[in-house]
C-alpha cells in the first residue's frame, strides 16, 4: 500500500500468540496490498481497470469494496470517487478498510486490546499494554516531527487525508484538477473505512469540506487544518488531557 503498517497488541497473551497473531494481521495486509494495489500491474484492481479481467470473475473481496466506493460516491455528493484520476483507484477507501478488517479479526481471535497503524489511518481498541485508554497522535502538518493534536479513546477509528507528503494529490472529481483549501483532514468514528473515505471526500472538496463534515451526524467527529494554517474541530473530538 506504499505505506508502513505497525501493530501493537497489548492482550497478556503467550509469546507464541502474539507472534501468530501478529503474523495473520500482516499476511492479510500483505493479500491487500497484492490484490488492490494501483502500483503493481499484476494486482487485481490494475487487471480490471485495463479490461483483463471482468468484474464477475474479480474477487469477492474486490466486488464489495467496489460497492462500497459506489455506496460513498452517493453519500458524498460525488466527491469519493474511485475514478477521479480517470483511472480506477480505490485507495481512498482500501487503506482505511483494510486495517478495519485487521482489527475486527483480533477481536474474533481474542485479541481486544490492539492497535493497528497503517499509515497515519489508526484503529484502536480496549487499552494500552498500561492499563489507560490508547492515545493518537494527529501529526502537524507542517513539521513532521510534531503532532497538531492528541486523541485518546478505547474504541476509534481514525483516519487522516493530509497533502503534506505527496503535495495536493487529491483531485477534485468535479474539476479534474488537484483539490486546494485544506492541508489536513482527520475524521473520527465507527469504521476505518468509511473515515478514510471521509477524510479524502473533504479533501477534494476543499474549504466546503468543513461544512460538509459539520454536517456529519454522531458519532462522526473531525479536525482539519486549512492551507493558511486554521485549525478548527468538532466539540465532542475525544482530545487528551
Amino acid at each position: 500500500m506504499g505505506t508502513a503498517i505497525s501493530l501493537d497488541l497489548a492482550d497478556d497473551l503467550p509469546a507464541a500468540t502474539l507472534h501468530e497473531l501478529a503474523e495473520e494481521t500482516f499476511a492479510w495486509l500483505r493479500d491487500v496490498d497484492a490484490r488492490f494495489s494501483t502500483y503493481r500491474t499484476d494486482s487485481e484492481v490494475c487487471r480490471l481497470d485495463r479490461g483483463e479481467l471482468r468484474l464477475a470473475e474479480a474477487s469477492a473481496d474486490l466486488r464489495s469494496v467496489l460497492d462500497r466506493c459506489a455506496d460513498l460516491w452517493a453519500g458524498t455528493d460525488g466527491y469519493f470517487d474511485a475514478y477521479a484520476t480517470g483511472r480506477l483507484d480505490p485507495s481512498g477507501y482500501v487503506k482505511g478498510w483494510a486495517a478495519q478488517v485487521a482489527s475486527d479479526r483480533l477481536v474474533a481471535a481474542g485479541a481486544p486490546n490492539h492497535c493497528v497503524n497503517a499509515g497515519g489511518d489508526v484503529r484502536v481498541r480496549g487499552h494500552a499494554a498500561t492499563g489507560d485508554p490508547w492515545r493518537i497522535g494527529v501529526r502537524h502538518p507542517w513539521d513532521p516531527a510534531a503532532t497538531c493534536l492528541v486523541l485518546t479513546g478505547t474504541d476509534l477509528a481514525v483516519a487522516t487525508s493530509g497533502v503534506y507528503e505527496r503535495g495536493h494529490h487529491v483531485v477534485d472529481p468535479r474539476r479534474g484538477t488537484p483539490a486546494t483549501g485544506l492541508r489536513s483532514v482527520t475524521v473520527v468514528g465507527p469504521d476505518l473505512g468509511v473515515a478514510d473515505a471521509y477524510a479524502t471526500a473533504a479533501v477534494a472538496m476543499g474549504e466546503p469540506g468543513i461544512g460538509w463534515l459539520d454536517r456529519l451526524p454522531a458519532p462522526w467527529r473531525h479536525a482539519v487544518v486549512t492551507d493558511d494554517a486554521r485549525l478548527l474541530h468538532s466539540r465532542a473530538l475525544p482530545l487528551a488531557s
